[in-house]
């Protein structure tokens, strides 16, 4: 399928109510799903009847209360977000050393991370001065557009 193509129903999706799409063509098939709270409630959703089949396949057994899990708190502090979708890398290459550390003294402007993206390696800097207070990302990991990233202080 046709990069711009693909970015075109990307951003159609983004503005639009439609929480998700799939289009199959003769090249193969592209699946866009909307994140945000959407997501995970969708995620909660399909969680309940695993949990409704196990009561079922022991009838024997009282059910048990579902434990409530609480929801995580916000980081306090700036938050650093991607840009883009892409893979996150903490250093310029494979042996070099990390941009940032947690610690790390940061000035607005320098570089961070490095997210690649259709082999493009893009440098992300940190948009607000400060000490680095969580790394909230592993290297090698694939991150979305507006995954949080790092924490200033």
């Amino acid at each position: 399928m046709d990069l711009r193509k693909l970015k075109t129903l990307i951003d159609l999706v983004s503005e639009s109510n439609v929480s998700e799409l799939e289009i199959t063509e003769a090249e193969g098939k592209v699946r866009i799903v909307k994140g945000g709270p959407a997501m995970v409630q969708g995620s909660q959703q399909m969680q309940m009847p695993m949990q409704a089949n196990v009561a079922a396949a022991a009838p024997a057994l009282a059910p048990a209360a579902a434990p409530v899990a609480a929801a995580p708190e916000a980081p306090k502090g700036h938050i650093v977000k991607s840009p883009m979708v892409g893979t996150f890398y903490r250093a310029s290459s494979p042996g070099a050393k990390s941009f940032v550390e947690v610690g790390s003294q940061v000035k607005e402007g320098d570089t961070v991370c490095i997210i690649e993206a259709m082999k493009i390696l893009n440098e992300i800097e940190a948009d607000k001065s400060g000490t680095i207070i969580e790394i909230l990302c592993e290297n090698g990991q694939a991150v979305e557009y507006g995954q949080s990233l790092f924490v200033i202080e």
